[in-house]
């Protein structure tokens, strides 16, 4: 006998139709909704009718067990009335609202893709909205988004109560002022304690929003000013807090030598530090003290035009714990510089020297020699490096990510020095313009390699995209 449908109805409960799944209504009233085939979605919803019910397993101790299966007659086919057949099973919620099903499938989905979904009903919001689906994310709010205007032409702050409902612990606001951030502070729940980073980007905060920011917010330990230019040192001076972890300051035109000053008096703390500031010199890296040495692991200067090697004397002494250095666009250091740092940061794991036009083959040599725990190597614009110090990083056997985009003196001869480094996962050679096809094709002895960046890279063919894509099937290539 065939399985009734649904409220006796014979057909199924959804059809296939113009390649899209149509889900059963549901009695909230937000109507039905679809999910084109062969997404995730729609692979975990069959589109079949509900299974017949199934009599619950035979027990030892009831007539059923012994007498039927030694091959007797079935109790239930003609036996007393007292054998009555179980009733059906507990009715089940529709698969397009089961929690369950639904908390493993909105994993497949990125984040834009998540707020769409979200909007298809109450069920798939609620499911959606718990915390652990928008972990690691953070919201970019511009300043126009932040209201909405009344027809009477006022203006009102939106509505985020669901940001504070996803648990959002971090936010980026673009273009804020002091008011701006005064409404955020008194509009979002999660305010005064939830929030533990804080990114300011193009925003004119003045010295008194930026304390008041810090002192309602006292869950901040994570700080990012990028752009700001109507906040002063003394603003710094005035409102950062001993619990910050983590600073960033970049375009910012105010920040100088004093800024840094108040940084290392400040922020005893602090294990994070990114600085962009054209005029900050060497006489600000003497500020840090010995409570950031012991604290701090990582510290990026990214474009201090005014930074010598007496500047990274000055770092190596205060700050011997670093893990990760980048020294970016400091155009004034030289391989001098790169053998104290070599020489005294022996815990470094990551180390960047792009855009550092004065590093030879003999920084590298330095590098290769002193730092047996480096992992992640940035050489990028560093015209003067040539075959030979990639002979030197050859010998590096904890490597594991080496980057040399636009290295213009890398040839083949320089590619087969590479090929002994099994511990390699990253190579970026994109922009060299003499590599061959020929020697480019050498890296699939790198069996180990999952990513290799060729972009424009002059021997970089289709052929030997498709050579890559069938001697390494498990590398990303990027084009």
């Amino acid at each position: 006998m065939s399985s009734p449908g649904v409220n006796g109805d014979p057909k199924p409960p959804c059809l296939p139709r113009n390649g899209l799944v149509k889900l059963p209504g549901q009695p909230n009233g937000l109507g039905a909704a679809s999910i084109t085939k062969g997404t995730p979605a729609a692979q975990n919803l069959p589109c079949q009718p509900p299974p017949p019910p199934t009599l619950p397993p035979p027990s030892l101790a009831s007539p059923l067990s012994r007498g039927t299966l030694a091959g007797g007659p079935c109790p239930l086919a003609g036996g007393p009335a007292s054998a009555s057949v179980p009733g059906p099973p507990a009715e089940r919620p529709p698969l397009a609202t089961d929690e369950k099903i639904l908390n493993g499938l909105f994993w497949y989905f990125s984040a834009c893709e998540k707020c769409v979904l979200a909007q298809v009903c109450k069920a798939w919001r609620r499911v959606l909205y718990q915390p652990k689906f928008w972990a690691g994310l953070t919201p970019v709010l511009h300043a126009k988004e932040l209201y909405n205007v009344l027809p009477s032409g006022e203006k009102e702050f939106v509505n985020l109560q669901g940001f504070a409902a996803r648990g959002f612990e971090g936010f980026c606001l673009v273009g804020v002022s002091d008011l701006d951030i005064c409404e955020f502070i008194d509009n979002y729940a999660l305010s005064k304690k939830g929030v533990k980073a804080m990114s300011l980007k193009r925003s004119t905060i003045t010295d008194a929003g930026l304390e008041v920011m810090l002192e309602q917010m006292q869950g901040v330990v994570r700080l990012e000013l990028s752009g700001c230019n109507d906040f002063t040192e003394a603003g710094l001076w005035s409102s950062l807090s001993a619990r910050i972890t983590s600073l960033s300051v970049s375009d910012c035109i105010n920040v100088a030598d004093d800024a840094i000053a108040a940084i290392s008096q400040l922020l005893p703390n602090l294990a994070e530090l990114s600085l962009q500031a054209y005029h900050v010199t060497d006489t600000a890296l003497a500020y840090f003290t010995a409570r950031q040495g012991h604290s701090t692991h990582t510290l990026r200067l990214l474009s201090c035009w005014e930074i010598t090697n007496h500047g990274v004397v000055n770092v190596v002494h205060s700050l011997p714990n670093l893990t990760a250095l980048s020294l970016s666009g400091c155009s004034k250091v030289t391989d001098d510089g790169v053998e104290l740092v070599a020489e005294n940061l022996r815990k470094l794991r990551s180390l960047d020297l792009s855009w550092c036009p004065r590093i030879t083959d003999m920084a590298l040599e330095y590098v290769a020699c002193d730092l047996h725990r480096l992992e992640e190597l940035v050489l990028d614009r560093c015209v003067r490096i040539t075959d030979t110090g990639l002979s030197y990083l050859s010998t590096m056997s904890s490597l594991r990510s080496l980057y040399l985009r636009w290295c213009c003196q890398v040839q083949d001869f320089g590619l087969k020095h590479l090929l002994a480094m099994r511990s390699l996962r990253l190579l970026s050679l994109a922009g060299c313009p003499l590599l061959t096809t020929t020697g480019l094709s050498g890296l699939v002895q790198l069996q180990e390699l999952e990513e290799l960046e060729l972009t424009n890279c002059p021997g970089a063919t289709p052929e030997l995209f498709k050579y890559f894509s069938q001697h390494l099937p498990r590398c990303l290539v990027i084009e």
